[in-house]
């Protein structure tokens, strides 16, 4: 992931251990859920849309989770629906993954 992330070359600091910690748990966890590659996709994107969210768009933990979970149903207009469709979580797995998120 540090090469993904273009981190190799960089300086270590706190704030880039903090987000390889970050996508590395939820790259892990996704494995651990069996997701496809295709899901696996889906999901890093989503960790990268949260993030967006708090970071850029300082939404709340509340406003976050709505927009997640319009995203993951399909519902309304999201960033995350014009980066790509969403529909191949199954419903079991889209609540585990905002379990996850939570």
């Amino acid at each position: 992931l540090e090469e993904f992330l273009n981190f190799t070359q960089m300086k270590a600091t706190s704030k880039k251990a903090l987000l390889l910690d970050y996508y590395t748990a939820g790259f892990l966890w996704a494995k651990e859920m069996n997701f496809s590659l295709m899901q696996l996709s889906g999901f890093m994107d989503l960790l990268n849309f949260i993030l967006e969210n708090v970071c850029d768009k300082h939404m709340t933990l509340g406003d976050n989770l709505k927009e997640l979970e319009r995203a993951l149903a399909a519902k309304g207009e999201t960033d995350a629906e014009r980066r790509g469709d969403l529909n191949f979580f199954s419903i079991d797995q889209a609540k585990a993954i905002i379990d996850y998120l939570v």
